[in-house]
């Protein structure tokens, strides 16, 4: 069954190329198609286009195919084109012309881009719940790992010292700037597009107030040809907010793997957490880091992805913009494994408290033992020439004991106020 049919069939090649993997993605979004055609129903209802009694059948039927989709017993067969299609079927074939009423008003256009909007929404509150779990997580380490020092590097050259405190809370307050990302994506997909039709409205006197606020979205869009605009524009928003935080991941993860090398030793996990070699049996893999480090690359490249697609299209509908589901609905299933991963192995992180005890890092203290003699009264140029030919001579002794004060230091990490800025999402 194919919403356009018009009686005569379309060659198989054809079906399979426009189709492409609709059905498997459509799997996912069903759920959400029905809630904004229980709600269409609905507000055919209440302008008189349906019976009462035709608007309970259809919205008891919805709910019926509803809990098919709960319970994993939705399919969509080779034979329908996409989720709409069989659910249309499944309602005709229940309810006969009634069924065959729920697409007044409305075209797939706005049908797929209200499932869409209500998908994205669900899925960038889990993600923004899922940062935050990793947020609380990384707070929790550098509370507990505040007073543990580890080198600190430019150019991956030993620079100054910093701490696990600074560590894992800088990758939680780079979370918040990510979360920001999400947040702007969260009000673009906050906004109803759904009677906007094939993108140009209806001639029927529908109620988008009504749908608006039966879907729970915040406002509608208003304009018509500007929601059938947004579809990819939402998605490219969602993609960039992703992107943002598998950066951070990214980032995070291949500190891990430099970290737990026998050249830096710096931090280990148990066992079970690593993967082994199939022939060197000393071997502690980070498989888990890598994979999140690579799958966060990918999703990085997400945002152009859906440029490419859609960056010279003109207004209306083109089928070109199909094709951006089967990129942003990987990228956001990915995301959420490796936020859940991170969680699971990073909560039973080791870390080395003895790091510094090796001479290898006594240049670390070079800058804290330059400042001292500043704070002596020497000037800082005079300070630093002086400390260089201490280094280049061999006489530099370390100032180990260092005192950090300013906001933000490894003395002073500023967990209560970085906590403060989350709370405000």
């Amino acid at each position: 069954m194919k919403l356009w049919d018009k009686g005569f069939s379309t060659d198989k090649k054809i079906d399979h190329f426009t189709v492409g993997n609709d059905r498997e993605l459509d799997l996912l979004l069903a759920k959400y198609d029905l809630i904004a055609s229980t709600a269409h129903a609905k507000m055919l209802g209440k302008i008189g286009l349906l019976t009462e009694e035709e608007t309970t059948q259809l919205v008891e039927e919805l709910g019926r195919i509803g809990e098919d989709i709960e319970a994993g017993k939705f399919t969509i067969e080779d034979s329908f084109e996409d989720m709409h299609s069989k659910i249309e079927y499944l309602l005709i074939q229940k309810l006969g012309d009634t069924g065959k009423k729920i697409h007044t008003a409305r075209s797939r256009n706005d049908q797929i881009l209200v499932a869409m909007h209500l998908y994205l929404k669900n899925e960038l509150d889990e993600i923004k719940k899922d940062a935050i779990s990793l947020f609380e997580l990384l707070m929790e380490l550098a509370e507990k790992h505040k007073d543990i020092l580890l080198p600190g590097y430019t150019h991956l050259q030993i620079a100054m010292p910093s701490s696990f405190g600074l560590w894992f809370s800088a990758y939680a307050e780079s979370l918040i700037d990510d979360l920001y990302f999400i947040e702007a994506a969260y009000k673009i997909a906050d906004q109803n597009p759904l009677g906007s039709a094939a993108g140009y409205g209806s001639s029927f006197p529908i109620d988008r107030n009504f749908t608006t606020k039966e879907l729970g979205f915040a406002t509608m869009k208003y304009n018509v040809v500007a929601a059938q605009m947004g579809r990819g524009k939402v998605e490219k928003s969602t993609a960039f907010g992703l992107a943002s935080i598998a950066a951070t991941l990214s980032k995070m993860a291949m500190d891990v793997c430099l970290y737990m090398s026998q050249n830096f030793d710096f931090i280990s996990f148990p066992d079970e957490l690593t993967t082994g070699s199939s022939i060197m049996p000393h071997k502690k893999n980070p498989d888990v880091f890598e994979l999140i480090r690579g799958k966060c690359n990918k999703i990085q490249a997400v945002p152009n992805q859906l440029m490419l697609i859609i960056n010279n299209l003109p207004s209306g509908y083109h089928r070109d913009l199909q094709l951006v589901k089967e990129v942003i609905v990987p990228a956001i299933q990915d995301l959420k494994a490796c936020l859940e991963m991170a969680v699971f192995t990073l909560k039973d992180i080791r870390v080395n408290d003895g790091i510094l005890n090796n001479p290898k890092y006594d240049y670390l203290f070079s800058v804290d033992t330059l400042n001292e003699l500043v704070q002596s009264g020497m000037p800082f140029r005079d300070a630093y020439k002086k400390m260089g030919a201490d280094i280049a001579n061999g006489s530099f002794k370390p100032k180990r004991d260092i005192h950090h004060t300013h906001e933000g230091s490894l003395g002073n990490l500023c967990l209560d106020e970085i906590r403060k800025k989350i709370k405000q999402l």
